[in-house]
């Protein structure tokens, strides 16, 4: 899988994004829109981290899939 069948899959993705990371709200998901970056910096902001470290969550979520 790549990042775009992700994109064009991201409804259905919803559930894992909340299953990893809980704190995003369903709003937050939505404005992701499949984004990676998006969603790299919506973790970052919502759990604090350094962007490197919220970058590295996203990779491992997605070499899951």
């Amino acid at each position: 899988m790549n990042w775009d069948q992700i994109e064009g899959k991201w409804k259905q993705m919803r559930g894992s994004v909340k299953q990893q990371w809980g704190k995003l709200t369903d709003d937050d998901i939505d404005r992701v829109e499949g984004s990676r970056d998006k969603l790299v910096g919506k973790i970052q902001e919502t759990y604090g981290i350094e962007r490197e470290e919220a970058d590295r969550q996203v990779s491992n979520w997605f070499d899951r899939l």
